[in-house]
């Protein structure tokens, strides 16, 4: 009996042993498989210390500028960085209310902005375009779609969106067809489509990089590579977001290339001019020489002016109305680049394309017309400015006198050549000397 209890006790004492010995190799193998993953950041990342901005001051939109870390280190210090937890509710749409030519504008602007941010993806292009009516909307940003898109393009860093300050536009062209899908996706986003993943989000950037600004706003989704932040605080709540923008869209020459909605120069310069010289033609008078602002009336009935470049558009019509004094016809076209005013008619395609200002009376027919260059001189009437087709009139004619065709430039396409004509009134004026092409 004794012996079979030793034995017994034999094998149950080497079993235990055995096991004891298994869970020794196994037990850390399976920790080593199963070990916490630990985000490792080479270089320390030093941002400046967060801040929520008061209701009370519009918080400041930062220059762009970015931690010096390999793309590798700063995926691993954007994954150490958590979601906010708060909601995310989905912007309100928005519908473009501008005429045809400005939403053409803002169309084009819109479908560059998401097309070299994005690249040719359309999920990714949904959440920029979302991005910038949200910025629209915020009183932080610009008004136009254009000017919220452009902001900072004049200067090589301090831009908003990279790719406008960056020369990427003069280094790639999209194709066609990722063109077009572009503006698609632009023009169902001016017309009420909402993307709702990213909500009143007001700034991204990729994994790969860590902008300074990252510490101030709160981290609310991911799109593809893509990170989308709002301001911490009331300025990243729905409240925030109910500025009315304006509806005159800028011209952006970087665009000439791709819009036919911003392409300014030769083409449209030359058809200003010949309209110009048409006119005097038509016996509208003489011209006088370039006088000095504020100018003082003159004979003849053309009256040429380099102006001062601190001059207001508000006191435009009253001097042009001064130097025309009592004449019952009276043209007054002024420039604010002096290098570029005119001294004789008919103007020079680049003088006609920097005119900032024209004034027309025409007494024998009631007629009295102001037109601004608003990229030069903002005004809130939109009719007031001399837009694409509206260039072609920057020197009016009485409605005695108008063309009994229309002058327009389609403007609706892209990379579409169009043609201006001006056919002359029916039987009241002899034939124009230059045909406008």
């Amino acid at each position: 009996m004794k012996t079979d209890l030793s034995a017994r006790g034999t094998t149950v004492l080497r079993a235990t042993l055995v096991g004891i010995s298994a869970l020794a190799i196994v037990g850390p193998a399976l920790v080593v498989a199963n070990a916490p993953t630990i985000v490792h950041v080479s270089k320390r990342v030093k941002l400046p210390p967060g801040r929520v901005v008061p209701q009370a001051e519009v918080p400041e939109v930062e220059p762009v500028k970015f931690v010096d870390l390999s793309p590798d280190d700063a995926r691993a210090f954007n994954a150490t960085v958590p979601f906010s937890t708060a909601p995310n509710p989905a912007a309100r749409p928005f519908r473009f209310a501008g005429g045809p030519e400005d939403l053409a504008r803002a169309t084009d602007c819109m479908a560059a902005g998401i097309l070299y941010e994005a690249g040719d993806d359309t999920l990714g292009e949904r959440a920029v375009a979302q991005v910038v009516l949200n910025r629209l909307r915020h009183p932080a940003f610009p008004k136009t779609v254009c000017s919220v898109v452009f902001e900072g393009q004049d200067r090589a860093t301090g831009c908003q969106f990279s790719f406008s300050c960056d020369g990427a536009i003069t280094r790639w062209h999209p194709t066609d067809d990722a063109w077009r899908r572009a503006r698609e996706v632009a023009a169902s986003s001016l017309s009420g489509a909402v993307f709702k993943q990213v909500g009143y989000a007001t700034h991204y950037h990729t994994d790969w990089v860590v902008p300074y600004w990252q510490s101030s706003l709160d981290k609310i989704t991911a799109v593809n590579t893509h990170l989308f932040f709002r301001w911490s605080g009331w300025w990243g709540t729905p409240a925030a977001f109910g500025r009315h923008p304006e509806t005159v869209e800028p011209v952006i020459a970087q665009l000439a290339d791709l819009s036919d909605a911003h392409k300014t120069g030769a083409a449209l310069a030359e058809a200003d001019a010949a309209l110009a010289e048409a006119s005097i033609a038509m016996g509208f008078g003489p011209v006088t020489e370039t006088t000095p602002a504020p100018a003082v009336p003159v004979d003849g009935d053309t009256i040429l002016v380099a102006l001062p470049r601190s001059q207001t558009a508000d006191g435009l019509t009253t001097l042009a109305a001064q130097a025309c004094g009592d004449k019952p016809f009276c043209r007054y076209m002024a420039w604010t680049d002096g290098s570029k005013a005119a001294t004789s008619l008919p103007l020079a395609p680049a003088q006609t394309a920097a005119l900032s200002f024209s004034y027309l009376r025409d007494r024998s027919s009631n007629y009295e017309k102001s037109l601004w260059n608003c990229r030069q001189f903002k005004r809130a009437d939109p009719a007031q400015c001399m837009r694409v087709q509206a260039t072609l009139t920057a020197v009016p004619v009485p409605a005695a006198v108008a063309p009994a065709g229309p002058v327009a430039a389609e403007l609706n396409g892209v990379r579409r050549k169009t043609t201006v004509t001006a056919p002359p009134p029916p039987g009241t004026m002899p034939a124009p000397a230059a045909t406008p092409k």
